[in-house]
């Protein structure tokens, strides 16, 4: 594992307990070899703190925002609200690594990730004016492409940050308490947002003025050094160098590689088992999908308590014994039994055993994954930024080719206007075990 450079201490001004605890702590256990000192609890209040709001900011409008946003503008035009995301993914997966890879290379008063911080929270404040004034639907995809590019590049530039400054052993916690507060925030934005209902501009800003509050306090609150006398070598930024920044050797980083790979099979099998629980929860009760909403908005509610519950024990298990890979198996194991009950089940209590076993699984994989890959981060102090955009590829292509190609499973054996869900939710299981057991068995520098 590369080293990573020493956390700095945090700003004087944070009194009270949270400076206190930002220092390294007697007691607490060592990290590895180049580990930086453990980090205090400031620190990770103000990480996770920020995480749900950028969070609340970022996924509101995708929960119902842009929705009453497109039937204002375009009244039965419901497709466009599936294009206007999808345009906006595209922008995100290409800002992302490039982002980071210019927050490696920064020098600056403000260190390296406080600059890029800064600016995309500008950039997503802008671009939630443009959604709620939006004239057009068209506008409006661009006001879209400008929240992922400011808000988008935060998620990962968060993550950037505990690359650089957590050690081994608290990179399960923080990434578990981060999988708690990420299926909450959207919860609270649309509680907040459906109370503004008449007001377009309050309905985007309201929960996107948590974000800033929670951004802004970790930029002001975490100090971050001053990057302008580094001694890390810096390539010339040429054609070729950022042509370079979407790509990676997986002959020089294997375990790496083989991380990324595991998780894009997981989030494969992930997205095909999403994407169509409406119309999957609707077949099996004989229903029509307006019918079965209620049932469906029950079975999201188990899902997030269940992603909560695997998130939690995954990640402060995984850091306490010191073990990624097999709890990132366990979790893959858990989703894919959660994915053959549902295919499965005749009625709604195995659905709902299903669901909830499959998001157990999620919680349990996503947090302890994510610590997996900062372990096995190539090029740490130079490039982290980088190859943490390169890793969001594989969550953001899966979710993208995902959707297109499930149908093609879904009329295998069909017959008049039915679909061969039973045939898409074993497959599913299947992709998410093989992502599981591509981790733990090829992954050879982590435990």
């Amino acid at each position: 594992m590369a080293p990573a450079p020493a956390q700095p201490p945090m700003d004087e001004s944070f009194a009270g307990s949270l400076q206190d605890a930002a220092g390294e702590r007697a007691g607490t256990p060592p990290g590895g070899p180049g580990d930086p000192p453990p980090a205090g609890a400031g620190y990770i209040r103000l990480l996770v703190f920020a995480v749900f709001g950028v969070y609340m900011a970022f996924v509101t409008p995708i929960a119902i925002s842009l929705a009453i946003r497109v039937d204002d503008l375009a009244p039965g035009h419901e497709e466009y609200l599936g294009y206007i995301t999808g345009a906006g993914g595209v922008s995100a997966v290409l800002a992302t690594p490039l982002v980071g890879m210019l927050s490696d290379r920064t020098r600056s008063r403000l260190g390296r990730r406080r600059p890029f911080l800064i600016s995309g929270t500008l950039v997503g404040v802008v671009a939630l004016v443009v959604l709620a004034q939006a004239p057009t639907v068209l506008v409006l995809g661009m006001g879209w492409a400008l929240a992922q590019l400011g808000w988008g590049t935060i998620v990962a530039l968060l993550i950037a940050s505990q690359a650089d400054r957590l050690p081994e052993f608290q990179r399960g916690k923080v990434a578990a308490l981060s999988g708690v507060v990420q299926p909450i925030a959207p919860i609270i934005g649309v509680l907040v947002a459906g109370g503004l209902t008449g007001n377009p501009l309050l309905q985007f800003l309201v929960p996107g003025m948590v974000g800033v509050v929670a951004v802004g306090l970790f930029v002001c609150l975490v100090h971050e050094p001053d990057s302008r006398g580094t001694t890390l070598a810096v390539e010339p930024l040429t054609p070729r160098r950022l042509a370079s920044t979407y790509v990676f050797d997986p002959r020089r980083n294997p375990d790496f590689a083989w991380n990324w790979l595991g998780k894009f099979l997981f989030m494969f099998g992930l997205t095909f088992n999403t994407t169509f629980t409406a119309f999957f929860v609707a077949a099996r009760m004989d229903r029509s999908v307006d019918e079965v909403s209620g049932l469906v908005a029950v079975l999201g509610g188990a899902g997030v308590v269940a992603t909560m519950l695997g998130a939690l024990g995954g990640g402060l298990l995984s850091d306490r014994l010191r073990r990624r890979r097999v709890f990132v198996l366990a979790g893959a194991c858990v989703f894919a039994a959660g994915a053959v009950v549902m295919a499965l089940a005749p009625g709604m209590p195995l659905i709902v055993a299903g669901v909830f076993l499959g998001n157990a699984g999620l919680g349990v994989f996503a947090s302890v994954d994510q610590a997996l890959m900062l372990d096995v981060l190539p090029d740490r102090e130079t490039a982290a930024g980088r190859f943490i955009g390169i890793y969001a590829f594989s969550t953001s292509v899966p979710q993208a080719i995902a959707p297109l190609v499930a149908p093609l499973f879904l009329t295998v054996g069909a017959t008049g206007g039915e679909k061969n869900y039973t045939l898409l939710y074993v497959i599913a299981g299947a992709l998410s075990l093989l992502g599981g057991l591509l981790i733990a068995l090829r992954v050879r520098s982590v435990r």
